[in-house]
């Protein structure tokens, strides 16, 4: 595996993770918390939100989107192209979930609190919780097959002593 493919890989299964990670604590935190912020502050609450949250969400979907994509091209040997294929799936679908369903949402929040806006937010997030949920796991046995293949394969263990600075 050359030090590029290497790179991607680990990057892409860094943002996916930290990705999971985050949707999570939004799902069962910070979602379900919009509605005790009240009405008389919530709309500023809303835009802070949405502002702060951009650099840390930002990042780590444009990161996992590139390495998801590049590793069409830098396939690590041990990973089968249809797994690069799912994973690139899933992430389409929490791009067109977050910019058709999670935006729009956070939009009309974002003018006047509304109770019901925000119960479809939380609930409507399942689907990307669930999608990364099934990133996260798909990445780890992404990891799992390569570290496996190098541990398995004597060849591929020496070349990659060789292959160390």
């Amino acid at each position: 595996m050359t030090e590029i493919t290497k790179w991607v890989l680990l990057l892409h299964v860094a943002a996916t993770l930290a990705m999971v990670g985050l949707i999570w604590f939004v799902q069962i935190v910070h979602y379900p918390l919009f509605s005790q912020v009240g009405r008389e502050s919530f709309c500023r609450y809303e835009m802070d939100h949405q502002r702060l949250v951009m650099w840390i969400v930002a990042p780590g979907m444009l990161t996992e989107l590139a390495t998801a994509v590049a590793l069409l091209w830098l396939r690590p040997a041990g990973i089968a192209s249809p797994s690069i294929w799912l994973g690139i799936l899933l992430v389409a679908s929490i791009w067109i979930v977050t910019y058709s369903v999670q935006v729009p949402q956070h939009a009309s929040l974002a003018m006047s609190y509304d109770s019901e806006i925000q119960r479809k937010l939380v609930k409507g997030n399942w689907i990307r919780t669930a999608a990364w949920s099934a990133r996260g796991l798909l990445v780890l046995w992404m990891l799992c097959q390569v570290i496996s293949r190098v541990a398995t394969n004597p060849m591929a263990a020496e070349l990659a002593q060789i292959a160390r600075p």
